[in-house]
């Protein structure tokens, strides 16, 4: 799925990532006791929660723009190309056709059908960016 495949990747990977970094640590002598970490492998089972994720690389960033409701913006907060043809892959990857490519309403289209199919495919995003 090309561009969207990327954007899952930058959000779902990297939220996968955090939980290992914390429990690193961990004594590899002691196999026989079993200890409370066990519930950090049943976490990635939960859905990853997507606008927690993006505030937290905006934060990073120093800011984001207006990356929930602007493509352009989410695409340069993901650091992936946000140029006329990379939107029009888009487009095509999620079977948008509203407005012309380029258009404010294509644009206002790709974003809500970028929420939709991150939530489809195990994201927790708030009503509020699916609307």
């Amino acid at each position: 799925m090309g561009i969207f495949s990327s954007i899952m990747d930058r959000i779902f990977h990297r939220k996968a990532a955090a939980p290992t970094a914390g429990p690193a640590p961990t004594a590899a002598p002691r196999p026989a006791a079993p200890a409370t970490r066990p519930a950090a492998t049943a976490a990635p089972a939960a859905p990853v929660d997507v606008e927690a994720v993006l505030e937290q690389i905006a934060a990073e960033k120093g800011g984001g723009g207006n990356w929930r409701t602007s493509i352009v913006d989410l695409l340069k907060l993901l650091d992936l190309d946000s140029s006329l043809e990379a939107r029009k892959e888009l487009a095509a990857d999620l079977g948008v056709n509203a407005g012309p490519h380029g258009s404010a309403e294509q644009n206002m289209a790709l974003s809500k059908a970028v929420w939709a199919a991150l939530a489809k495919n195990g994201g927790k995003v708030p009503a509020t960016l699916k609307d």
